[in-house]
C-alpha cells in the first residue's frame, strides 16, 4: 500500500524530522511514507487566517494522489485504541488503494479538505503541535505493523 502524508510545514526542527525519519525507516518497503510538505504562509498579526487556511487546504488538495482514500487528522475525528488502528490499518491495505493523510497547520484543516476526506481521525481529544503528529503518526502506523505482523515492539 503506498502512502502518502501531506502536511503543512517545512523547516521542522531537527527532533521533528529525526524522529520522523527513525519510524519511518523501520516501516517495510510496502508501508513506506511519501512525504509531501506544503509551505506555510506567512502569518502575521493582520493575517486573514480563514483565507491562510483556504490557501494551503488548496494547495493540499491539489496534491492528493487520484484514487487514495483520504483520511484527515483532527481533532473531531475517529478515536482508536492500538488494536483497533492496527486493525483499520489492515482494512486500508485490504482496499488494494493508496491512502493519503492529512495534517493541517497550526489552525487546522481546511474545510475543502475536510470535505474531501472520506475519513477524520483524531490521534487523541488533546491538541497537538502539527510538527509532532508527524512524528506520533509514523510512530503508530510502525506499531501498527508491528502488530500486524507479530513482532515485539508493542507489548
Amino acid at each position: 500500500m503506498k502512502i502518502t502524508l501531506i502536511a503543512v510545514g517545512t523547516k521542522m526542527p531537527s527532533w521533528v524530522t529525526e524522529a520522523y525519519s527513525e519510524y519511518t525507516k523501520r516501516l517495510p518497503p510496502e508501508l513506506a511514507i511519501k512525504l509531501i510538505e506544503i509551505p506555510a504562509t506567512k502569518r502575521t498579526k493582520n493575517t486573514d487566517l480563514q483565507r491562510v487556511i483556504a490557501q494551503e487546504g488548496a494547495s493540499m488538495s491539489a496534491a492528493i494522489p487520484p484514487g487514495d482514500f483520504i483520511v484527515a487528522l483532527s481533532e473531531r475525528g475517529k478515536l482508536w485504541d492500538t488494536q483497533a488502528f492496527a486493525q483499520q490499518l489492515q482494512n486500508w491495505r485490504q482496499k488494494g488503494q493508496g491512502l493519503t493523510l492529512l495534517i493541517g497547520g497550526p489552525e487546522g484543516l481546511s474545510n475543502e479538505c475536510l470535505n474531501k476526506a472520506h475519513m477524520q481521525w483524531s490521534l487523541s481529544p488533546l491538541t497537538w503541535p502539527h510538527p509532532l503528529v508527524r512524528v506520533m503518526l509514523a510512530e503508530q502506523l510502525y506499531r501498527a505493523w508491528t502488530l500486524l505482523s507479530n513482532h515485539p515492539y508493542h507489548r
